[in-house]
């Protein structure tokens, strides 16, 4: 009971107008708790919930009880510190299994009986690897360490009790429950509840760009029904307590109460909360109280750092480590068996050996020698060499001037570090439309009013002009500029008096176009508002009708006459008014920071007195007579026809501009008329003796395009210099919803201002008038629309405006009553025509519908309404429950036509990725026809392509159309192969695209059916799934990536893409005009599809290529070098002993042949990047990765191994040669042979490649050089001392090296020069065989059109693009 009087309460307050609802708004609070609950005992925040009581309030002992277990605002990215920099850090190595097996090794080799080389050789290799992976932590923490030291030191105004003001505090000393104070343009140091706001409204703005990249504002609402917010702030009164959820990463959700001294609790919701790392945009000042700080915040429970993915070569080079793995299992067995069996059958041996050992225990202990003397067959190197080679890789991609945007200043960002190789790998490509394939810069490009369409063929011309001009624009040269920041994407002025927002979003055209284009430099742009968008020209048909609300004279009810009937002008109307209101823009201007209503408004009264001469007001004289605002509330009411005189809309065509030029009325002369009426004192009757002789002058009237524009200037003319002189800014959500405004302004229905209860809209012929604004219901994925109540301004009726997709609208309008059946029955046929014209067009549809309530059914509403907002828990499921009991029975009013231009090379970049190799799909939300559209004019559908159409209601429905159509798929595919074998070979075999529906596409993704779907989709060359949601993109990713095992990769703009972003194998968001939220989940970040081509095709190509063979090159180098050790055991009795100094052995990898490789991975390219380019078939020649090659490549190595080790050893037999003396030649051999072999897998040399394998030479020369002159000791028992120097005076040694070099070698070289002499690549060989073609087509063509000239038509020829080679056999 206590509820249900809490809401009588409620619903009183606010239709007595004293509420401040709106917004999905927050409960003002709960029943009244008993007084014994009022004044409780002191709660700590258990379970799910925290309580936060106020820093200085009279509850100080409770506070630091309560706060004690709260973090403080401090903040801490690194991961060590000083003392803990060398534990943790050793602790985290060791986790990896490379570093493991360095440690076993360097510990093995302090077992004595087991020990290879001196304890601290082995030690290097581990020591090398901590020290460098130390180095590169360090310096990272470093600079994490300074970013947290700048932010943690930033000041702000924090209230102080014992001062009673506030006083400058750094951010890392505000704790959970200070008062914050913060001006505009003020970061917020911690997750605030909003308390006070200097809007008088309780509103503050609000830019989230540094949390999740939207630089659109966000509103945020003051905690209702606080008694601070109406008068001064006195935070010393401040005794509430707020009871909260705790921190959670959720960036959308906050909930919670604050309970008042007197026990009245007020609901909190996310509206409420300022979040950290935002911006105050629009407001001079707000406070807050804190309730969540550092660690705790959303902001940092959300900051997960940088991606890291698993890339499918590291998968392929484990299992190649693995077969490494084995490798040295194997030599060190076959050591270890025949070092035992030598020493079973040595008899009488020359030197004394330890009898104590058993040949079986002796070969234990040899197996175990030889796997620290064999230990660089591992590759563990190798993993660190990828990790530098990947870091060059992004270096340059992200340098790379062709994925520079000079517009946006926007270069590629690298998110993912590891996974630069799956670029090259793609199969897949699963691609959003809005914003990713097109530009998402809308364009109102026309409409259609009361089943009437209005083509606006002048601003179709507008936008022809438009492209021409960008396109010269965009010709120009672009130089970098860095004055934004890019943290925020835009350019803000730091003062909110003047200019305080500067919205220069990602919309922002280039400073020279700018300059170029703009009669006037902007002081200020707004965001989704690009001069394209702005400029609507309004068509002229529909500007004489609305000229009507100016004009004294009465429309005729008779259609014919040319004049609107006053039902069709109240669509108009009702049509513009809804699209000027429903929305959520924030309006501004250059000087004033926001708009908002006025707080002493206009009179109704005066407001309506331009309506006394309007044409209606000869509808009903008894009712007009002496009341004007009578036929104000019929005009704007819900329109019934027993009201009006009423005829059915003309049929419509797709040009209505044939009835504009038949009947038209002579506006000078109106405008002449209306003065004169005007000026007259005499009455009402006066008047109509005026209407009345106007009516007969017009019935003679012929208007010309002359006389039509006068109608334009007279309905555009009255606010040209209230618009110059104060221009207006509107920063939107969306693109959409700015076209739409932008629309509305056009035809001078004007939003000027808004707050959280009321907007001011000017309307024609009518003037300002203020708008209580009820209730917004926002947009969000389920409902599809958006919807919001207001209380009429003139017929003082509570009514909805609703716009969403038409699929929705549609459903939701009413069924047509009896006496209307005819008329609404037509609007809605004509609508619908109009709608699927628009899709086949491309342009993207919104309805625009409306619904009048009466007060009692409000009533009704509003009590439910208030229950949903009141709840806390399922508050988001009741709300959406409310807002779809309200959204019934609709009033279609009409539909727009926006324009989402293709991006530029949208079109070559899909037809390369498809010669690529590369299968790509297109997953919308838009109409089937839209996206079909769409997919022709990026060429994913060519005209010879065949659509497969799946659509239907029901799973089993589903199921058989999914097998029909696979067989149909089937009888083509058989009838070609047939065609093939009996030896035609024609040109015109067509491909299949599916087109699916999201309805179908549900049933299509169930358990039993999606093997039938893939089936289908696989021998489809696209699909487009079109009305699909953002679960069913993420599904789609998953069972194509899961079921056929193919590298995906997904590329989306909007927060709708995040999932498929998510879970593909490499996921791409495109900076566009919704935000950064795609860009913040993805691997790779690019501004234009059209880099996707450079991307995938050259750099992915590139980085593929020069990882795989860069692995095959370290494999083939580790066990050629380690066979030379195990070729010499067998002639040292298997004793795991070795021919070379123990320092060059462990330096040999670590150092002499460390940096060619690295060189090589970063900047080896076998095929030029123009190539690439032109000839995306090479694309699918990496993308091979043949299994043989690792066992060639291992061959290869035994080869050159036994070639460097017999030829020295032939060479030197008979001498007597040390071991050391032997050994020199194989070493030296050895590094020449490995650096000649790269220069032979080489496609690049440059002088970087060089100058590092002649200093490497050098440095491997110079080393054994100076260790043979110096090192007397270095190397018991063995001692260098003068073993280089003799060699290498000795021409014997060069004689050896160069034998060996050439021996090694040459097989290698033959076989490369003759495999790339008989084997011409396959993408070579189609594209001769295609210019061959094209040359070939060209003739026929000819001699088609000279054979055909007599026939007037359009010559068919080799330029014309919409005729492709494939018909080229149809043609004689």
């Amino acid at each position: 009971m206590e509820r249900l009087h809490w809401v009588q309460h409620r619903c009183q307050q606010l239709l007595e107008g004293d509420s401040r609802r709106g917004w999905y708004s927050a409960p003002d609070g709960f029943p009244n708790k008993s007084p014994f609950e009022a004044h409780s005992s002191p709660r700590k925040a258990t379970g799910k919930q925290r309580m936060v009581l106020a820093h200085h309030g009279p509850h100080q002992e409770e506070y630091e009880a309560i706060s004690k277990n709260f973090k403080g605002n401090a903040i801490r990215t690194t991961k060590y510190s000083l003392l803990t920099f060398i534990p943790m850090n050793l602790f985290q190595q060791f986790h990896r299994a490379a570093n493991l097996y360095f440690l076993f090794l360097a510990l093995l080799n302090w077992v004595p009986v087991v020990g290879a080389f001196q304890k601290e050789i082995t030690m290097i290799p581990l020591l090398v690897v901590l020290t460098v992976i130390a180095i590169k932590d360090a310096l990272e923490d470093y600079r994490r360490y300074l970013f947290d030291k700048k932010v943690n030191n930033n000041t702000v105004q924090v209230f102080c009790g014992n001062q009673k003001a506030y006083v400058e505090q750094r951010w890392k000393d505000v704790r959970v429950g200070d008062f914050v104070r913060l001006s505009c343009n003020e970061i917020i140091p911690a997750d605030m509840l909003l308390l006070h706001s200097s809007d008088p409204h309780g509103v503050c703005y609000i830019e989230t760009a540094n949390l999740d990249g939207e630089t659109n504002l966000k509103q945020r609402q003051v905690v209702l029904d606080l008694p601070m917010q109406g008068g001064d702030m006195t935070l010393e009164s401040f005794h509430s307590r707020i009871e909260c959820e705790n921190p959670n990463n959720d960036l959308n959700r906050f909930r919670g109460y604050m309970e008042h001294p007197n026990g009245v609790r007020v609901g909190l919701h996310n509206r409420n909360l300022l979040l950290r790392s935002c911006t105050i945009r629009n407001t001079e000042t707000v406070v807050g109280i804190v309730v969540y700080a550092g660690h705790e915040t959303k902001a940092m429970m959300n900051n997960s750092g940088p991606r890291y993915k698993r890339s499918q070569l590291e998968k392929h080079l484990n299992t190649d480590v693995l077969w490494c793995v084995l490798l040295l299992i194997v030599m060190c067995l076959t050591t270890s068996i025949g070092h035992g069996l030598w020493l079973r059958n040595l008899k009488d041996p020359l030197y004394e050996t330890d009898g104590e050992l058993s040949p079986a225990l002796a070969a234990f202990y040899v197996f175990w020698t030889m796997i620290i003397v064999l230990q660089v067959l591992i590759p563990i190197s190798l993993y660190v060499s990828i990790e530098i080679v990947k870091l060059g890789q992004i270096y340059f991609i992200h340098n790379d001037l062709s994925l520079y945007n000079g517009q946006l200043d926007s270069r590629i960002q690298c998110r993912a570090l590891n996974i630069t190789e799956d670029l090259g790998q793609i199969q897949f490509l699963f691609s959003d439309k809005t914003g990713t394939l097109t530009e998402n810069k809308m364009v109102f490009r026309r409409c259609s009013i009361f089943g009437i369409e209005y083509p606006h063929e002048e601003n179709a011309h507008r936008l022809k002009v438009y492209e021409e001009e960008q396109t010269e624009a965009t010709s120009h040269s672009v130089t970098l500029r860095s004055g934004c920041s890019r943290k925020s994407l835009s350019c803000r002025s730091l003062s909110c008096n003047r200019s305080s927002v500067s919205l220069n979003t990602l919309t922002a055209e280039s400073e020279e176009e700018e300059g170029r284009l703009s009669s006037h430099v902007q002081p200020r742009t707004s965001a989704f508002s690009s001069r394209v968008a702005k400029e609507v020209t309004p068509d002229p048909e529909l500007v004489k009708k609305l000229s009507w609300l100016c004009s004294p004279v009465l429309p005729h009810s008779d259609s014919s006459s040319g004049c609107p009937s006053s039902l069709e002008l109240t669509y108009i109307t009702d049509f513009f008014f809804a699209l000027a209101i429903c929305n959520s823009v924030v309006v501004s201007s250059p000087s004033q920071p926001r708009h908002v209503v006025p707080q002493t408004r206009t009179p109704l009264k005066l407001m309506l007195q331009r309506l006394s001469f309007s044409p209606f007001s000869a509808l009903s004289p008894p009712q007009i007579k002496g009341s004007p605002r009578s036929f104000a509330i019929r005009l704007f009411s819900r329109g019934k026809t027993g009201s009006f005189a009423v005829s059915p809309p003309p049929n419509s065509t797709t040009n209505s501009s044939e009835a504009f030029h038949d009947s038209n009325l002579d506006t000078s002369s109106l405008k002449q008329e209306r003065d004169l009426s005007t000026g007259e004192d005499g009455g009402d009757a006066g008047m109509m003796n005026d209407v009345s002789e106007m009516d007969d002058d017009t019935n003679d009237l012929k208007t010309n395009t002359d006389e039509t524009t006068e109608d334009m200037e007279d309905l555009t003319g009255a606010d040209c210099e209230n618009d110059a002189d104060d221009e207006l800014l509107y920063e939107a959500e969306s693109p959409d919803e700015a076209a739409l405004v932008h629309a509305a302004h056009a035809y001078r229905c004007t939003l000027r201002g808004r707050s959280g209860e009321s907007l001011v809209v000017d309307l024609p012929g009518i003037g300002s008038l203020a708008v209580q604004l009820l209730h917004v219901l926002p947009f969000d994925s389920n409902r599809k629309r958006m919807s919001v109540v207001v209380r009429h301004p003139l017929s003082r009726q509570v009514v909805v405006y609703t716009k969403g997709a038409d699929s929705v609208i549609m459903d939701l309008s009413e069924t047509p009553k009896e006496q209307t059946e005819e008329i609404y029955g037509h609007i809605r046929e004509q609508t619908q025509r109009h709608l699927d014209s628009y899709a086949r067009d491309g342009l993207r549809t919104l309805c625009i519908a409306k619904k009048v309530l009466e007060e009692e059914e409000y009533e009704v509403w509003l009590k439910r309404q208030l229950l949903a907002e009141s709840s806390i828990e399922n508050r988001e499921e009741l709300l959406l429950d409310s807002a779809l009991r309200l959204e019934t029975n609709l009033t279609l009013l009409g539909t727009t036509g926006i324009l989402d231009r293709l991006q530029e090379e949208v079109p070559e970049t899909i037809e390369a990725l498809q010669r690529a190799g590369i299968k790509v799909w297109v997953l919308t939300g838009d109409k089937k026809e839209t996206a079909i559209n769409i997919a022709y004019a990026c060429k994913l559908l060519r005209p010879s392509d065949e659509l497969l159409m799946a659509s239907c209601g029901s799973k089993d429905m589903c199921a058989s159309l999914l097998k029909e159509l696979k067989m149909k798929v089937q009888r083509v595919e058989d009838s070609l192969i047939e065609v093939t074998a009996a030896g035609h070979h024609g040109e015109s075999s067509s491909a299949f695209i599916l087109v699916i529906n999201g309805a179908t596409l549900d049933w299509a993704l169930q358990k039993d059916l999606k093997k039938d779907f893939l089936e289908l989709s696989c021998k489809c060359k696209a699909v487009i799934c079109c009305r699909s949601t953002p679960l069913q993109k993420s599904q789609v990713v998953r069972l194509i990536r899961d079921e056929l095992r193919v590298m995906t990769l997904a590329v989306g703009d909007g927060a709708n893409d995040v999932s498929m972003i998510q879970v593909a194998d490499v996921g791409i968001g495109i900076s566009g005009q919704e935000g950064m939220q795609a860009v913040m989940s993805s691997d790779f970040a690019i501004s234009r599809f059209k880099h996707l081509s450079k991307l995938l095709l050259v750099h992915g190509h590139w980085c593929y290529s020069r990882l795989a063979n860069m692995i095959f090159y370290f494999i083939y180098k580790n066990v050629m070098y380690v066979n030379l050790l195990f070729w010499y055991q067998f002639f040292c009795g298997f004793s795991g002993s070795v021919m070379i100094n123990s320092w060059v052995l462990i330096l040999f990898n670590l150092v002499f042949t460390s940096i060619p490789p690295l060189i090589y991975g970063v900047l080896d390219q076998d095929v030029p990047a123009e190539t690439l380019a032109a000839l995306p078939e090479l694309y699918q020649t990496s993308k091979t990765r043949l299994p043989y090659m690792f066992w060639i490549t291992i061959l290869d190595a035994f080869y050159q191994s036994l070639v460097c080790f017999f030829v020295p050893y032939f060479a030197l037999t008979g001498s007597d040669v040390g071991e050391l003396s032997f050994g020199s030649p194989i070493n030296a051999s050895a590094l020449i042979i490995i650096l000649l072999h790269q220069v032979i897998e080489s496609h690049t040399l440059t002088w970087i490649h060089v100058l590092v394998m002649v200093l490497s030479g050098a440095l491997y020369f110079g080393f054994v050089l100076l260790f043979s002159l110096y090192c007397v000791t270095c190397s018991p028992p063995t001692n260098p001392l003068g073993v280089e120097t003799l060699l290498m005076s000795q021409p014997l040694f060069y004689i050896i090296c160069t034998l060996t070099t050439v021996m090694a070698l040459l097989p290698r070289l033959l076989v490369r020069a003759v495999y790339n002499t008989m084997r011409v690549p396959a993408a070579l060989t189609s594209a001769q065989t295609g210019d061959v073609d094209s040359e070939k087509f060209c003739r026929r063509m000819l001699r088609w059109n000279l054979s055909h000239s007599r026939v007037r038509r359009l010559p068919v020829c080799a330029d014309n693009p919409g005729l492709e080679h494939s018909t080229a056999s149809v043609v004689s």
